[in-house]
């Protein structure tokens, strides 16, 4: 099988030598060539060349930041059964998409459970999100968030220099000073509307998730959606209101073990084909952790069986 490996030399979870000898074990079973990513944004671009030069695998090592930007690449002409097999072995902070996939968070140990699935013969077809706004096209795999969330990745991703580690306690950190002194709490900003809705919902947060978990937090899950699936549309969190009782009782909801969010002020739906989220004013979107730019109004749809995956 000819295969692609990109790599973020700034991935922080794995060291040159590490990554060196991932490359070599994935040499073993693979004709494989090797791209390393310069900057942000240039994965997008070795993606979209994989699919040009007729490669029948991409792997992607590093963190969530090169799974989407490889995603998109891959994904720039949509949708289409000519297109490479997609695999990401972790390299970065959290390492969502992969570990979705039932891979271990250990790059080593990934490696070798994509080599056994690559024997295997084990593939299958996952549904992606879509965003589309004026400020353009975005597909993301597990998650979206336009708001406080967005927000929150954005201040970290600005805060921290290329490859150091986006710690537990700068997110902490981050979060509660947008939370107190970044955000509104007596207005709502986001405007939810979606098929089955009785009418338009005033949101002062929400969490589109395509997958469970939303994300990791060190090691712990964080389930807004514990629904949501790579074989199902997309799944909401929304909240109502944002008051610090209320905020931490739902917060904790989403570390439960058997997470099941709910109370009055907490809206979720699940396996939306397509959903829109606007605001008054341009707030920061996030897909799959990524800071984007602002939207104002941004439409999210679910492609079903949009990318071909290993595992």
């Amino acid at each position: 099988m000819r295969a692609l490996l990109v790599v973020n030399p700034n991935a922080t979870a794995t060291s040159i030598r590490t990554r060196d000898v991932l490359a070599s074990a994935l040499g073993s079973d693979l004709r494989i060539d090797v791209e390393r990513t310069k900057s942000r944004g240039h994965a997008v671009e070795i993606g979209a060349q994989a699919v040009e030069d007729g490669y029948e695998l991409v792997v992607a090592l590093g963190g969530d930041g090169t799974v989407n930007e490889v995603v998109n690449g891959l994904m720039s002409h949509g949708p289409s059964p000519d297109l490479p097999a997609f695999a990401a072995v972790p390299g970065g902070s959290t390492n969502v998409f992969a570990r979705a996939l039932g891979y271990s968070p250990d790059p080593v140990e990934a490696t070798s459970e994509l080599l056994d699935h690559l024997r295997e013969g084990r593939t299958r077809r996952i549904s992606l999100g879509l965003s589309r706004s004026d400020e353009g096209d975005r597909w993301f795999c597990f998650n979206a968030g336009l708001g406080l969330d967005a927000d929150v990745v954005r201040r970290v991703d600005h805060r921290r220099p290329a490859g150091r580690k986006a710690t537990t306690a700068l997110y902490v950190r981050s979060a509660v000073l947008r939370y107190y002194f970044g955000t509104d709490r007596r207005r709502p900003a986001i405007t939810l509307d979606a098929p089955g809705l009785d009418e338009p919902q005033q949101l002062f947060l929400a969490l589109v998730c395509n997958a469970d978990p939303w994300t990791y937090f060190g090691n712990a899950p964080v389930r807004p959606c514990p629904q949501a699936s790579f074989e199902r549309g997309l799944d909401v969190f929304g909240m109502t209101r944002l008051r610090t009782a209320q905020t931490l009782r739902h917060v904790a909801q989403l570390f439960a073990r058997d997470a099941d969010p709910r109370g009055k002020r907490v809206l979720r739906l699940h396996d939306m084909s397509e959903l829109t989220l606007s605001s008054d004013r341009p707030l920061p979107f996030q897909a799959d952790g990524e800071p984007l730019p602002v939207r104002q109004h941004v439409t999210l749809t679910s492609v079903p069986n949009a990318l071909r995956v290993i595992g």
